[in-house]
């Protein structure tokens, strides 16, 4: 495969200064306000989505790098393999997240449910539209079926911080 270059869209800011301690989903964080700030060249792209209640984000997870194929998620104690999991260090460092917009003013989103790392570089904005984006018919959550609720009130640690890694 060959690599290609992302050029962030802007920047979230958020209350999460430091990787331990954050939400380690947006469901866990309901109440943390935050902003994307949209590069200003890019604001009239912006038009119409005050009409939407939620956003899809992707982002740079900016601040991890390396990865271990398996490894032993936030909600689980057995490891699993890094695809299986939402775990911040990947090949790739794409992050997504479904936000709660609450304003729009000029190129700056004000947003609710923020799980992200400040500064975090913004890659790419799409409407959340439930009719496109939630799977009807049989859905399975694989090993996280039982544990996915407690993503409310779990708050990241150190374990994805760089460590001596094989990638």
């Amino acid at each position: 495969m060959q690599p290609f270059t992302v050029t962030p869209i802007g920047v979230l800011r958020t209350p999460h200064t430091s990787r331990e301690g954050m939400p380690i989903q947006p469901t866990g964080a309901s109440a943390c306000r935050g902003e994307a700030r949209i590069n200003p060249e890019l604001a009239d792209g912006l038009k119409d989505l005050e009409g939407f209640s939620h956003l899809i984000l992707l982002y740079h997870f900016h601040e991890s790098s390396g990865y271990d194929l398996t490894l032993t998620p936030f909600l689980d104690t057995c490891k699993r393999g890094l695809f299986a999991t939402r775990s911040p260090r990947r090949p790739c460092g794409i992050g997504l997240s479904v936000v709660r917009l609450t304003a729009v003013h000029g190129n700056v989103l004000e947003l609710e449910g923020v799980d992200m790392l400040d500064n975090s570089p913004l890659v790419d904005i799409k409407p959340y539209v439930p009719r496109f984006d939630t799977p009807q018919g049989d859905i399975r959550c694989g090993w996280l079926e039982n544990t996915a609720e407690q993503a409310q009130e779990m708050k990241s640690d150190d374990r994805f911080v760089q460590r001596d890694s094989t990638r």
